[in-house]
């Protein structure tokens, strides 16, 4: 009886986080909801007072049970004063560049006063849900958001809409979902991807490979700044070296086109423009073990200009992202529209887009004659 009177409660909860059941609104009768979930009568009644007394539903004597109003629960003026709680949520927390972003925002926000809180969905839909449900049913001033498969339609946008009706504030970073028209924080991923491509066709390669990851909008944005470069440049696009993944299987298709690619006998890739940094020196373990040079007879070059770029033997060239500024600039927006009870996106003066920036290190070189054929 327990898994049952639980699957009815989180049913309940889900479709008031998502707005499908209004504050005020009548829920299903009791009869209605044994028949929906196939459970008794003390089943529901358990499932419902449980709710009621958590303040999600109340009761009126002789005409049902209905959605509570809980936005002053949630948004008490006097509570917020005094908790100031402001939560991150990134695709990831401890790796790659994400501390960096962490540390700007927590920094700065902890100086204000407030408390943080950090949360990761691992890039997952599912895991997002279950956060924003969280930060829905708790007391937050705020959120800054990394958005989950950002080059996807997203089948969370309801509980985006339910925090703007909440007016709880959030501002995204590194990507955005455009539907929302939020207040941003990112790069000029275009322009990433094709000051990344350029600076490799200006010292004369012309068969340069691609790998990006493209359910984030950001591979997506780099890739069309991939293809920005060749054509401005006039220099054909072998479509063989466009290779792109996803979140799934980037462990698996990226070292598997590299095989197939430096194994052509014909037009053979002199040089990769990467996703990242992480795939940068990814590639670098089999490039090695094929006995390829780098950057003799590859250049490659990575993005987010990230730790990693000094780790390896050969220091990577990339392209800067500003992370830990980012972070900052994120937090001192979603303060002002917290203190300003503003919505979320009612200041678009607030949003930054930040100019990418290649800093050239030992892993591209120029095209050196005869390279082709090898």
């Amino acid at each position: 009886m327990e898994a049952k009177y639980k699957k009815i409660k989180q049913s309940i909860k889900s479709k008031i986080l998502e707005g499908l059941i209004q504050k005020h609104e009548k829920i299903s009768s009791e009869s209605e909801l044994m028949r929906q979930f196939d459970v008794s009568r003390h089943t529901v009644r358990l499932a419902l007072g449980e709710l009621v007394n958590e303040g999600w539903l109340y009761r009126s004597q002789g005409a049902g049970t209905f959605c509570a109003d809980r936005s002053d629960k949630v948004r008490d003026h006097s509570i917020v004063q005094q908790n100031k709680n402001i939560a991150i949520v990134t695709t990831y927390i401890s790796e790659y560049i994400f501390p960096s972003i962490i540390r700007g925002a927590e920094a700065y926000l902890s100086e204000q006063g407030y408390h943080v809180s950090i949360f990761n969905t691992n890039n997952r839909y599912e895991q997002e849900k279950k956060i924003i449900s969280q930060l829905l049913s708790g007391n937050y001033d705020g959120i800054i958001i990394e958005p989950t498969h950002s080059a996807s339609a997203n089948p969370n946008l309801s509980y985006y809409l339910n925090l703007e009706r909440a007016k709880i504030p959030f501002v995204m970073i590194n990507a955005f979902y455009e539907e929302l028209e939020p207040v941003y924080f990112m790069v000029d991923d275009v322009k990433g991807g094709y000051i990344q491509t350029k600076h490799l066709l200006e010292l004369g390669h012309e068969e340069i490979a691609c790998m990006y990851k493209t359910d984030d909008a950001q591979g997506k944005k780099r890739l069309k700044g991939y293809i920005k470069a060749h054509r401005e440049l006039n220099i054909p696009l072998n479509p063989k070296n466009i290779v792109t993944y996803t979140t799934e299987n980037e462990l698996t298709k990226p070292l598997a086109e590299l095989k197939n690619l430096l194994a052509m006998k014909e037009n053979k890739p002199t040089a990769i423009v990467c996703y990242n940094d992480q795939l940068v020196l990814y590639l670098m373990d089999e490039v090695r073990k094929l006995g390829i040079k780098i950057p003799e007879q590859l250049s490659l070059i990575g993005y987010d200009d990230s730790m990693l770029v000094e780790i390896s033997e050969v220091k990577l060239t990339s392209v800067k992202h500003p992370k830990s500024q980012l972070g900052l600039d994120a937090a001192k927006a979603i303060i002002q529209m917290s203190k300003n009870n503003e919505g979320v996106h009612s200041n678009e003066k607030l949003s930054h887009l930040y100019e990418p920036e290649l800093i050239v290190r030992q892993s591209t070189a120029e095209l050196k004659i005869g390279q082709h054929s090898k």
